[in-house]
């Protein structure tokens, strides 16, 4: 990316992230280390090349760098602690998204795993937890434990602890429950979502 010539960190910023695909290839390594072929997979449209030359910008600017996982044999991409960084701003941008994500999918792509970014992102911006829970999501396919705590929130793979509710539905619903944008009761209503479980636990979480 050619530079602004600006003395501002938002431009010099914008020189390192403001390539079309680089913020997205950060979105996937804030969810943990992942090989070439993982970020293919975890990038719908993006060419081999393009992410090659991508992940070349990234590791020289000091974003991304390389580690050998496993028995030492398979590369893999992780943040520096300096592109981890970039948290705060993607959940920023994540939050500031709310209103674009309302219309739904559409013929867009989707992966659940984004939503282990996402819905902590929108949560934790406004809900204030009071007392421990764990709530099961199923998007998708995909099944993700939702843990509340006054630490804040964390999301990840079910694995297999007991969960005081499940929540399903789809994933705009999802997202909007975790906005604010959709009340819980507007949502079964309109047969959203489906609960098992302690539903005074799903209100408790979503603050809805």
């Amino acid at each position: 990316m050619r530079g602004y010539g600006q003395y501002c960190g938002l431009a010099r910023s914008l020189e390192v992230v403001g390539d079309r695909w680089n913020l997205l290839i950060v979105r996937q390594l804030l969810l943990g280390p992942a090989r070439y072929r993982d970020l293919i997979d975890g990038l719908p449209g993006i060419a081999t090349n393009l992410l090659a030359d991508r992940l070349r910008d990234l590791e020289a600017s000091g974003v991304v760098e390389r580690q050998l996982a496993g028995s030492g044999s398979v590369v893999e991409y992780a943040l520096t602690p300096w592109g981890a960084e970039l948290r705060e701003p993607i959940e920023s941008l994540i939050r500031w998204s709310a209103p674009l994500m309302v219309r739904g999918p559409g013929d867009d792509a989707f992966r659940p795993e984004w939503l282990a970014l996402a819905v902590p992102a929108l949560l934790g911006s406004r809900v204030k937890v009071r007392a421990s829970a764990t709530v099961g999501l199923e998007v998708g396919g995909s099944t993700f434990q939702l843990r509340a705590s006054r630490a804040g929130f964390e999301i990840g793979q079910h694995d297999g602890r007991e969960l005081d509710a499940t929540v399903r539905a789809d994933p705009a619903s999802i997202l909007g429950l975790s906005a604010g944008a959709l009340t819980l009761a507007d949502a079964r209503g309109l047969g959203l979502v489906e609960i098992d479980g302690d539903e005074s636990v799903v209100r408790t979480v979503f603050a809805a």
